[in-house]
């Protein structure tokens, strides 16, 4: 019996030793890869992986450091249009290309303010495939696989523009950090013209106006581009190539509205005036319009709005409305750009539609605009006192920022209803020091306060829980 239960023992301490090795086995396994998981599957692919921290798995918050920039130009537009790159180009801060057609001779000096330039490639093998009414469509295109293949490190987004594209960096690095990089992003904007978008495409985004492309959308589009180009030799542009290229990968057009084509011509002060409530990302086409401000170059135009927007770049040109119940005036306030005064208390809803001060880039397209527009008109309760921006003030002893804003010129016409304005001559803008957060959903409100007969004051501040426009009370009494 001794010797069955030293047997007996004897076998159970081995399927115990057996078990934990089986155990050990099974756990060191899975420990392993549980760790593989977390190495292969948790890295950003829209970013070079050896940048890529590989005992962090969470993505930090994008930033301009993440950003290059594939600028399209040629040795003489350059000369004229440098300035507008000049306006938000940041040197040793952003990171890019300008892409010319040849070098620059040896009496035309390269300016220290602009991004280096890089001579774009031989374009010859195409030359069978080039039937496209833009001259250099696919010199332009391979801006970006040639931008791409100069292997810029840490990279999650590409950005792509015209020599005279001005770009608002800082909204677009905060607009950029709301989409995963890790995945496939085509982000633009269209025409404001139904005909261009008609004529070219409503899936498209528009060249000029600049536009957004994660780095793994880059990656898969550079090595396919070539090929691309060639299945596609009458498309009009470098853009609609492009758009019909991300298509055969799978990848669409990310609409936002702060991308501006500016297909238009003359005076856009009334669309700057009534800004959609979308963060500025782009100006376009700078040289087909007339100066932003009066009497001033466009250049000099360009770079006054820049003052305000550098104070601060969420609230530049977003538009608030308030009113003067006393003397019945509306106020809509563009910010950093304009103040429309009215002799009659308007809806918000209609101050929200720019006035057309513009021509369309085209004659076709009925209607002509993508957007709703009203007329200008001579009517005194319906013109608007037109007030442009002087300056702008921003301390840190401070809780809010100043901006200042002065009449351009007299309206010329008689009094709505015996209810003139012509006595202001200056209004005074109290905005808080925090950033804006359009993403709320809301536009901010205000509150008009008349200091004297020549001076208003405007406090821009957010709205109430549940607050409504002033314009529910007033129309209601």
């Amino acid at each position: 019996m001794k010797k069955l239960n030293s047997q007996v023992n004897t076998i159970t301490d081995l399927i115990n030793n057996y078990d934990r090795t089986i155990f050990k086995v099974l756990f060191s396994t899975a420990f392993i890869l549980y760790f593989c998981y977390i190495f292969c599957f948790t890295q950003p692919t829209g970013e070079s992986s050896e940048n890529h921290s590989k005992s962090n798995s969470i993505v930090a918050t994008t930033d301009l450091r993440h950003i290059v920039f594939g600028i399209a130009s040629s040795v003489d537009s350059w000369k004229n249009r440098h300035p507008y790159i000049d306006l938000w180009w940041r040197p040793n801060q952003t990171r890019g290309v300008v892409f010319l057609d040849r070098a620059p001779t040896d009496n035309e000096t390269w300016p220290d303010t602009s991004p280096p330039f890089q001579i774009s490639g031989d374009t010859s093998k195409f030359k069978d495939y080039d039937h496209h009414a833009m001259p250099f469509a696919i010199r332009m295109i391979r801006v970006i696989s040639e931008t791409y293949n100069m292997n810029f490190t840490n990279v999650r987004w590409f950005v792509m523009a015209d020599d005279d594209t001005v770009l608002f960096i800082e909204n677009l690095v905060e607009v950029l950090q709301r989409y995963d990089h890790r995945k496939y992003y085509y982000i633009g904007g269209l025409s404001e013209c139904v005909g261009q978008n008609w004529w070219h495409s409503f899936r498209m985004a528009f060249g000029g106006a600049g536009y957004a492309m994660s780095y793994p959308l880059v990656k898969d589009l550079s090595k396919m581009l070539d090929g691309c180009i060639m299945r596609y030799p009458y498309l009009y542009g470098s853009d609609h190539i492009l758009q019909s290229c991300i298509s055969e990968l799978g990848g669409a057009l990310t609409r936002l509205p702060g991308f501006h084509q500016f297909d238009l011509h003359g005076d856009i002060s009334g669309f700057l005036s009534s800004h959609p409530p979308a963060p500025v990302l782009s100006f376009h086409h700078i040289d087909s319009l007339d100066p932003i401000f009066p009497s001033k170059t466009r250049d000099a135009a360009l770079r006054h709005l820049m003052k305000a927007e550098k104070a601060d770049h969420s609230r530049i040109l977003q538009q608030t409305v308030c009113y003067n119940h006393n003397h019945n005036l509306s106020f809509s306030i563009s910010w950093g750009y304009s103040i429309h005064v009215y002799e009659k208390l308007h809806a918000p809803g209609y101050l929200h539609m720019p006035i057309q001060t513009f021509q369309p880039w085209n004659g076709f397209g009925n209607p002509p605009f993508m957007f709703n527009v009203r007329p200008a008109s001579d009517d005194p309760c319906e013109a608007p006192h037109v007030f442009y921006f002087k300056n702008v003030e921003r301390t840190n002893t401070l809780d809010h920022i100043t901006t200042n804003y002065i009449r351009n010129a007299a309206r010329g016409l008689l009094s709505c209803a015996n209810n003139s304005a012509d006595s202001i001559s200056q209004i005074v803008v109290f905005s808080p020091i925090q950033p804006f957060k359009l993403e709320d959903g809301k536009r901010e409100c205000c509150t008009v306060t008349e200091k004297n007969s020549n001076v208003t004051e405007i406090e821009i501040r957010s709205c109430l829980d549940g607050e409504a426009s002033e314009w529910s009370s007033i129309s209601s009494s």
